[in-house]
């Protein structure tokens, strides 16, 4: 068995995506419903807020050593001296309501809007890409709950996540232009299991799936065969890095705060047991690889 324990416990609301920087080694995650941003310094073994009253749903590393944020008001670019500035709020009509993010091969960034609403009719989610030069184009739509997105090591396929729909999607990714095709499900929970959150691939390409409502993490192969499951104390683990100096230390965000929807697997107990809240670390036999940055700093506003 993989040993678990708690790097930190803050008793996040909604903790989420783990961001590893394998060139400062330090760990970056989100509390998007506490509206609290952390970084963990691994070398210094020292945990420090970074940012308060501040809404991150998704994060990348930029090339300039800044931060990209996605959050409900669009995309922001955050130098850590002053406020983060806003780089985009809609594309066209389309209003960039974002979850999670990613950065592309090439160094731009991905992420996907979502209005779900189980108590309403809800407008789909897109998913959208933002060039460097600021420019933002619709890559694909009609998701529930956008989650998790993630490259294979060649940057030829992506994954991409809705929650909702208990799918994981891989694409046939262009690199040098930007564009997705041959869209295809690459996974689909049963009904029984949790939805699938947060997604990253490892250095053998295979996919890694934050189970929320599962209590657990999942890893599969490229051709999405089950290979194993690692156990999260929390009911709503919420997403999955990896990093450390070798990068085979496997991070697992949690959330503290019950989040019932309709989708729930049958027999879920939404009002007992530990929800979560704390971010776990597992050591791992198998590496990660680092993520891509993007390269955005000239697409802020000024």
């Amino acid at each position: 068995m993989t040993k678990c324990s708690v790097l930190a416990d803050d008793n996040n609301l909604c903790g989420e995506a783990p961001l590893w920087d394998a060139i400062e080694q330090k760990l970056y995650w989100t509390d998007c419903v506490g509206r609290k941003f952390y970084c963990y310094d691994w070398n210094a073994r020292h945990k420090e807020l970074l940012l308060e009253d501040f809404e991150v749903n998704g994060c990348a590393l930029d090339k300039s050593g800044d931060l990209v944020f996605t959050n409900n008001s669009g995309v922001w670019i955050w130098d850590r001296r002053s406020d983060p500035k806003q780089v985009a709020a809609h594309c066209g009509s389309a209003k960039l309501q974002l979850n999670d993010c990613v950065a592309d091969p090439r160094g731009r960034l991905i992420a996907g809007s979502s209005f779900y609403d189980p108590a309403a009719e809800y407008e789909l989610g897109k998913l959208f890409l933002i060039d460097r030069t600021g420019e933002i184009r619709i890559l694909d739509e009609g998701f529930h709950l956008s989650n998790g997105l993630g490259f294979s090591n060649d940057g030829g396929i992506m994954y991409f996540a809705d929650s909702v729909a208990r799918k994981v999607f891989a694409y046939a990714y262009d690199a040098d232009e930007g564009s997705v095709c041959w869209r295809r499900t690459f996974l689909e929970l049963d009904r029984d299991s949790g939805l699938p959150d947060g997604v990253t691939v490892d250095a053998e390409d295979f996919v890694w799936v934050a189970e929320w409502y599962g209590s657990r993490v999942r890893r599969y192969d490229p051709d999405g065969k089950l290979e194993r499951t690692i156990h999260v104390p929390a009911k709503q683990s919420s997403s999955v890095m990896f990093g450390g100096p070798e990068l085979r230390d496997l991070f697992v965000t949690s959330a503290a705060r019950s989040e019932p929807m309709p989708v729930m697997p049958p027999g879920y107990d939404a009002k007992g047991g530990y929800f979560g809240g704390a971010l776990f670390h597992f050591d791992m036999p198998i590496e990660g690889k680092p993520e891509h940055r993007t390269d955005l700093r000239g697409a802020a506003k000024p």
